[in-house]
């Protein structure tokens, strides 16, 4: 069987670029994946508060995610995703505040944003890594499409998928972290 959207996943996940700032690319996907997994457990032995933020595909990683990194990687995590405080969020300053308005109640310096969005350039998630950077927390994004988008140059580490198809970079930033807690759960054990 060829599948040409599998070879295509694969061949995008071997090129994707793992970045220490926006400076310093990781020599490969393994020592990327290390400096992730290192990030993460620095979070975990600190018990500092882990928030997972994203928009439309991006949202449904970042609730799983939060889910998983809590249950699996015994993690304090937090999705931002209540109804009432988005809506209300929303309707009162603005839909590129969701995320940074309760971030500026709940984040505390040392937490840790994983801001996932395949463009990079949604407002609402450069608000987010913002508002963390104000706060002296650290920031994990999740990007594709054009390697300068806005979030790309913003984070702690940032992880970018050279690619334009939504079901693609979203797939892989999906796997990419699953990997992660994966990886954080067989070491240590189920979380909870």
């Amino acid at each position: 069987m060829n599948n040409q959207y599998i070879s295509e996943l694969i061949e995008k996940l071997e090129q994707t670029e793992i970045w220490k700032e926006d400076i310093e690319k990781t020599s490969n996907y393994e020592e990327g994946i290390k400096t992730l997994v290192e990030m993460f457990t620095w979070h975990k032995r600190k018990q500092s508060n882990v928030f997972f933020v994203g928009n439309g595909g991006s949202a449904a990683i970042a609730i799983h995610m939060a889910a998983d990194f809590m249950k699996n990687g015994g993690m304090n995590t937090y999705s931002l995703y209540d109804s009432a405080v988005t809506t209300m969020i929303g309707n009162d300053y603005g839909y590129e505040y969701i995320f940074s308005k309760p971030m500026g109640f709940l984040l505390k310096e040392d937490d840790l944003v994983v801001a996932i969005s395949s463009s990079g350039n949604s407002k609402n998630i450069v608000n987010a890594v913002d508002e963390a950077k104000r706060k002296n927390a650290k920031v994990i994004t999740f990007t594709g499409f054009e390697e300068n988008n806005a979030a790309k140059q913003l984070g702690d580490v940032n992880v970018y998928v050279p690619c334009r198809k939504y079901g693609i970079v979203e797939s892989l930033h999906n796997l990419i972290l699953q990997q992660i807690v994966d990886m954080i759960m067989e070491r240590d054990g189920i979380g909870i």
